[in-house]
């Protein structure tokens, strides 16, 4: 079999992140029905269980086994878990008050955030052309997050959600850099497991008693749903897709995916019925769009 070029992983990197993007612009709206109905931090311990049920058995399925030499400096995937679990928290508190929309356009401001860290730590540096796009991407989420209202805009008046979940963004911007400079070689899904492991670890240190005060049996099905749907789609699949193209394209081209999750989120939420954005605030998406 012949090793795959340079620019087919590449190529592959974006088709990953594509789907990335639409799998995670799903949790919003999904998320924004459980949010208020269980701790987030329960919610995202128990996500992170049930990943590591899924993970475990497609690594089994495809015999897939980790060496000695990827449990080495387990510090490793505390941190990269520690980070991501941080995101996740953060996004379902978030939830909690902020409009699906409103939290997916800030998403779209960790690209930005991304390439600093990604300059910082491993000085990858963007082209004029890209820090354009970037800072156009920056306009449209802030546009987005403060509802199309100048006077928002100037007085920075934020929401609770959005202000807490700006901390979550930040997390998950450190985290595309940290996986290209803490990986040593380790398999992509092997890598993803163990990464999902110290995220349980943290998330369950951090949440212990909400996670015993949960009357688990007695959760409605719109939380379960959402635990199934977080667990495969936004735990398991996402991790592995962020990692594979994290280590094959730069940090600021691997989020700036994110940019299309406002978009992907407006179309869910007006698909279900829960209303279309107003008119103004397609001003921001299409700049948003325009940084992609």
């Amino acid at each position: 079999m012949t090793e795959r070029s340079p620019r087919g992983n590449a190529l592959l990197g974006h088709a990953a992140m594509l789907l990335f993007a639409a799998l995670v612009s799903a949790a919003f709206s999904i998320g924004k029905r459980a949010a208020p109905l269980i701790d987030a931090g329960a919610l995202t311990a128990a996500r992170f269980v049930l990943a590591i049920v899924v993970v475990g058995v497609a690594l089994m399925i495809f015999g897939i086994k980790p060496k000695r030499s990827d449990l080495s400096a387990p510090w490793r995937y505390l941190v990269l878990g520690g980070l991501m679990g941080a995101y996740f928290v953060f996004m379902f508190e978030a939830l909690k008050t902020a409009e699906p929309v409103s939290t997916s356009a800030m998403f779209t401001l960790i690209p930005l955030m991304s390439a600093g860290f990604g300059w910082l730590l491993m000085r990858q540096r963007s082209t004029p052309t890209a820090m354009l796009a970037l800072v156009i991407g920056a306009v449209g989420a802030v546009w987005v997050i403060f509802r199309a209202d100048l006077d928002a805009v100037l007085g920075l008046k934020l929401g609770y959600g959005e202000s807490i979940f700006f901390i979550g963004c930040a997390s998950h911007a450190l985290y595309a850099p940290m996986v290209r400079k803490l990986n040593r070689g380790e398999a992509v899904p092997v890598y993803t497991f163990l990464t999902i492991i110290g995220a349980t670890l943290v998330v369950g240190l951090y949440a212990v008693r909400p996670i015993i005060e949960t009357d688990w049996f007695a959760l409605p099905g719109v939380v379960w749903f959402t635990l199934g749907y977080l667990a495969i789609f936004t735990t398991g699949i996402t991790f592995a897709l962020l990692q594979f193209a994290a280590l094959h394209l730069p940090s600021g081209k691997v989020m700036a995916y994110g940019y299309l999750t406002p978009s992907f989120v407006a179309l869910y939420e007006g698909l279900s019925g829960n209303g279309w954005p107003a008119p103004m605030v397609w001003v921001g998406v299409g700049l948003i769009m325009s940084a992609l």
